[in-house]
C-alpha cells in the first residue's frame, strides 16, 4: 500500500535499549526492552502513545508516522518475548513494559501517555494499566520484581484498536474443536469438524453451541495435563518443558459471516483460506508449561480483557474496524462494556486489522484516535 510520499518525512527516530529489573543486557549486547520513539523532527512532544505486544515486533509499528504528522510521540516498545512467546511470563512482561513507561515519563519528557493496545497486545497493555491501578502480581514474584510490579507508572488514556478481548479467549474462539488428541493432529472428529461441508456453513445454533463447548473444553484439557505435567517434570528435576500446539484457525465465524455479522470477506483469516490455514502452525503454535499457564489458559491465565478492564478507572476508547478477519464486532462490543470508566467511547470504522487494505481506512482511524486524544489531553 504507497502512501503517496514518504511516510517517514519529518518524523524522527530514536533507538531505545533498556535493561529491565529482571533482565540484564545479554552478553551479546543486546538490551531485553527495545524500542523506536517516533516523533515530530526536532520536537519533544508532551503527549505520546505506546503500543507493546506479546510476541510480535512492534518498534516499527504501522501507524507511528500518522500520530507523528498530528504532533504526538509513539514508542513501538518490545519486551523480552519478542519472538519468544513460547517464553512467555506475564508478570515479566508487564515489568518491561514499564521500563518503557518510565522512559517517556523521565527521559522523553512526556506529560501525558496514551496506551495503545493494538491487536492481541490490547489485553496485554490492559494487564499493564490495570496491574498500574491496582497491584496483585508483587507479592507472589518477590525481590526486584516484586517491587518494579508494586510500582508500575500508570498511563492516562487507553485505547483499544481491534483488539482481541484477550490471550485465552482468542486462542480458544479460533481452536478448532474436532480435535481428538493433541499429539497427532490428523485425527479429526467429523461431527464437530468445521470444515465438513456436513456441519455447514450456515452452522446450526445447536452445533454452533456444542462447538463453543468443545472449544472450551480442548482448552481446559490442555490446561489440566499442563498443570500435571509441569508438576512431573518438576519433581524430576527439570523447570518447564515445551509442547507444541496444532490446529488453531476453527473459528467458526471464519467460514460463516451469518456469525457476528461485519464487512470482512468470509470464508477468510489472517493467514488465508481457514481450511489450509488450519493445518498449518498458527498462534499458540510452540508453548513451554508455565507460558500456557500465563498467558493461553482459560482457567489461569490473567491475559484476560474482562478482569483487567473492570479495574480501569480513566478515558478509554474503542475502535474496531469493521473488516476485520479475526477481530469481530461482538469482540469490541465486550471489551467497552467490560471497561469501568464512565468515560468510555466506542467506534466502528471501515478496514481491515492494519487497515492495510486501504490509505483512506488508516488515515481515518488515526484521525479519529488523534482527535480524541487531544480532547481528553487539554
Amino acid at each position: 500500500m504507497s502512501m503517496g510520499h514518504d511516510p517517514m518525512e519529518g518524523v524522527e527516530v530514536q533507538f531505545i535499549g533498556r535493561v529491565s529489573p529482571t533482565a540484564p543486557r545479554i552478553q551479546a549486547g543486546g538490551h531485553p526492552c527495545q524500542g523506536l520513539y517516533h516523533r515530530p523532527a526536532g520536537k519533544r512532544p508532551k503527549v505520546a502513545l505506546i503500543a507493546t505486544h506479546y510476541n510480535v515486533d512492534f518498534a516499527e509499528h504501522y501507524i507511528a508516522p500518522y500520530f507523528v504528522r498530528q504532533g504526538f510521540g509513539f514508542l513501538g516498545w518490545n519486551t523480552r518475548y519478542r519472538g519468544a512467546e513460547d517464553q512467555f511470563i506475564l508478570e515479566h512482561a508487564l515489568i518491561d513494559i514499564g521500563v518503557g513507561m518510565r522512559w517517556l515519563r523521565e527521559e522523553a519528557g512526556v506529560d501525558t501517555v496514551v496506551i495503545l493496545g493494538n491487536s492481541g497486545g490490547g489485553s496485554l497493555m490492559g494487564a499493564y494499566q490495570a496491574e498500574a491501578i491496582a497491584p496483585t502480581l508483587a507479592a507472589d514474584l518477590g525481590g526486584r520484581g516484586g517491587e518494579a510490579l508494586a510500582n508500575l507508572p500508570k498511563a492516562d488514556l487507553y485505547i483499544s484498536l481491534n483488539a482481541h478481548k484477550g490471550r485465552p479467549d482468542v486462542l480458544t474462539d479460533w481452536m478448532d474443536a474436532s480435535v481428538i488428541d493433541e499429539r497427532d493432529p490428523t485425527l479429526t472428529d467429523q461431527s464437530m469438524n468445521p470444515f465438513n461441508p456436513d456441519n455447514g456453513p450456515p452452522y446450526a445454533p445447536a452445533f454452533i453451541a456444542r462447538y463453543r463447548a468443545a472449544q472450551r473444553a480442548r482448552n481446559q484439557a490442555i490446561t489440566d495435563w499442563a498443570k500435571t505435567e509441569l508438576q512431573r517434570v518438576n519433581d524430576a528435576g527439570l523447570p518447564d518443558i515445551l509442547f507444541p500446539l496444532y490446529r488453531t484457525w476453527g473459528d467458526l465465524r471464519f467460514m460463516d459471516p451469518t456469525i457476528d455479522p461485519s464487512d470482512r470477506p468470509c470464508p477468510g483469516c489472517y493467514p488465508g483460506h481457514p481450511a489450509q490455514a488450519n493445518r498449518r502452525v498458527g498462534i499458540g503454535r510452540a508453548n513451554s508449561l508455565k507460558t500456557w499457564l500465563s498467558m493461553w489458559s482459560l482457567e489461569t491465565s490473567r491475559c484476560q480483557g474482562e478482569t483487567q478492564l473492570a479495574k480501569f478507572d480513566m478515558p478509554c476508547l474503542v475502535v474496531q474496524s469493521t473488516g476485520d478477519m479475526g477481530v469481530f464486532p461482538s469482540d469490541a462490543r465486550a471489551i467497552h462494556a467490560a471497561i469501568a470508566s464512565p468515560d468510555k467511547r466506542l467506534e466502528l470504522v471501515p478496514g481491515a486489522h492494519y487497515f492495510e487494505d486501504s490509505e483512506v481506512h488508516r488515515q481515518g482511524a488515526a484521525g479519529l484516535m488523534g482527535d480524541w486524544i487531544r480532547v481528553q489531553a487539554r
